[in-house]
């Protein structure tokens, strides 16, 4: 019997060494099947552990020092064990009862299963065969390549999962560690500065389908085989179309800046609802986001209206032109300057997935690097030359 100041009955004593014996034996049996323990298999372990002090903490019989005693049980018998502090298994308890909901939770869970949870632990949960259905919108290999403190860290920040999921994917992209982590936290959830204004998440058909795009659209594209001042000397006026045929004589090259798995659709498409014709400049087909991709041409800077006329396209693109398997249609606006604060402002209460991009071109770019690339005759000689080898 383990006398402290502060006793604990017969009762929870018996718990505690229960809880040790069965939390030691976890371990153990997690530490077997690796030499080293990699981020997926502490997570499910510790998500496991979590579950099962959830389930004797809250709705049990331990007493409120039982994790504390189970703590230190633990260090004497598994000696040079690390991460199993009183506020670690705490953590534990939060961390399982946060993804619960979202990796295991059933509706029609029984009072059975609620007793499994407090009399074992299953040390792999997070096994690709146990991944739950219920999780299709969570990226399984961002989620187990991100340690405990890192999800920690993320937790005690925000419980909004959309956002969870973003500081996760921001985290696992630029490699943060636990610390630049925390102090990236401290100013707020993470923006991807290099994503476009966009109102995904709230239009998407589901979050994964959202951070899909989210991914997939830069906040500027460099259009360096445009030179404003060269498309036509004559032309004193530049026009969307002028900017639009230069993109259409270069599309291979559009595409490779726009991304992966885009086709080509067509320019000018012409659309029309209730004997209303409209002209949508740039269509693209997206094999990853499975959806049309319109894209408004605009070589000013960002203006509100320029959404009500593409929300508009859009409309009518999934009305009459998406096919049934396919996901909403999606927009972009293509601006030559936008703050983005106030693209992110004004594109929040549409219905329909927009978002807001700019371009620079050859003249945009310091002249220093202007000097380092072909002229415009050269480029159109080595596109000349590239469609002559098909």
């Amino acid at each position: 019997m383990i006398m402290k100041d502060n006793k604990i009955d017969v009762q929870v004593a018996t718990d505690v060494k229960q809880a040790v014996s069965v939390i030691k034996s976890a371990i153990l049996q997690s530490q077997s099947r690796a030499i080293r323990m990699i981020s997926g298999t502490q997570l499910s372990l510790y998500f496991g552990v979590g579950l099962y002090v959830s389930a004797n903490s809250r709705k049990g019989t331990w007493g409120t020092a039982a994790i504390d005693e189970i703590s230190e049980l633990l260090r004497r018998e598994l000696p040079g064990l690390r991460g199993f502090s009183a506020q670690n298994i705490r953590n534990m308890r939060q961390f399982a009862e946060f993804w619960q909901p979202f990796l295991i939770h059933s509706p029609m869970a029984s009072k059975m299963e609620f007793e499994d949870l407090q009399n074992q632990i299953e040390c792999d949960m997070f096994s690709l065969a146990k991944w739950s259905p219920m999780a299709s919108e969570i990226n399984r290999e961002e989620f187990l390549g991100m340690s405990f403190s890192h999800h920690m860290e993320i937790l005690h920040k925000t419980k909004d999962i959309d956002e969870v999921l973003l500081c996760i994917h921001e985290a696992v992209t630029h490699q943060w560690d636990k610390y630049t982590l925390r102090n990236i936290l401290k100013t707020g959830i993470p923006k991807p500065d290099s994503y476009a204004p966009n109102n995904f998440m709230q239009t998407m058909p589901s979050t994964r389908q959202a951070m899909k795009a989210i991914r997939m659209f830069k906040d500027e594209y460099l259009l360096d085989y445009i030179n404003v001042e060269d498309i036509d000397a004559q032309e004193k006026d530049v026009d969307e179309r002028l900017v639009e045929q230069r993109i259409i004589h270069n599309i291979k090259r559009f595409i490779m800046t726009l991304g992966r798995d885009f086709t080509f659709v067509g320019n000018q498409y012409h659309l029309e609802i209730y004997g209303e014709e409209m002209w949508s400049d740039l269509l693209f087909f997206n094999r990853e986001l499975n959806a049309l991709v319109a894209i408004e041409l605009k070589i000013g800077k960002f203006k509100p209206i320029y959404l009500g006329q593409l929300q508009a396209y859009l409309q009518v693109l999934d009305d009459k032109v998406r096919k049934p398997h396919e996901n909403p249609s999606i927009g972009i606006v293509l601006c030559k300057s936008a703050n983005q604060a106030y693209a992110e402002y004004a594109v929040r209460d549409y219905n329909k997935p927009m978002g807001v991009a700019t371009y620079k071109t050859i003249s945009d770019m310091p002249k220093e690097m202007q000097r380092t690339l072909p002229d415009i005759e050269e480029l159109k000689k080595l596109m000349n030359d590239d469609n002559d080898n098909e």
